[in-house]
């Protein structure tokens, strides 16, 4: 049932007794945790948002419709949220869905394979995760200065000189 989804984020801890939940979001839309909309869980569970409010840098408080207590709210943590792929923004020139950049095979200015895309790490600075030929896994900044914009299902990566020898 994933595959038309997209993660916007993940369900911590209780928060007090009357079912709230801590939300770390994974989205750069808050509307995606606005009172009213619908989440959907990995095994098709759909979670419609009875209350929200910002909590802490990123995240939410936020109550489900039909989770009225903190028993309810725990058996939630760690439940992966997603929504509709339908409902992403239309992305700015220069912007990358974190999730197409997987599977990309990562070359060298030169044409050289340097391995493939196996993860995106997002944060203050985001970062590729590229798994190498030897199966090591190199983490290089998303930045202009070091990787080029995606092209043809390959990213060209100018890594810092000794990064993805050895």
């Amino acid at each position: 049932m994933t595959q038309d989804l997209l993660v916007v984020g993940r369900i911590g801890r209780p928060h007090g007794v009357r079912g709230e939940v801590t939300i770390r979001s994974d989205s750069d839309d808050p509307e995606r945790f606005a009172v009213g909309a619908t989440l959907f869980t990995a095994d098709g569970r759909s979670l419609l948002i009875a209350s929200s409010r910002p909590y802490r840098d990123a995240g939410f408080l936020i109550r489900f419709e039909g989770v009225e207590d903190r028993t309810a709210a725990e058996a939630l943590r760690g439940t992966v949220l997603h929504a509709s792929s339908g409902t992403r923004r239309t992305l700015d020139e220069g912007e990358f869905w974190a999730a197409d950049l997987v599977g990309l095979t990562a070359v060298d200015p030169g044409g050289r394979t340097l391995g493939t895309v196996v993860d995106v790490e997002l944060g203050a600075q985001d970062r590729l995760v590229i798994e190498a030929g030897n199966g090591a896994q190199i983490l290089v900044p998303f930045v202009a200065d070091l990787v080029d914009d995606p092209e043809g299902g390959s990213i060209v990566v100018r890594p810092p000189e000794g990064l993805f020898e050895g």
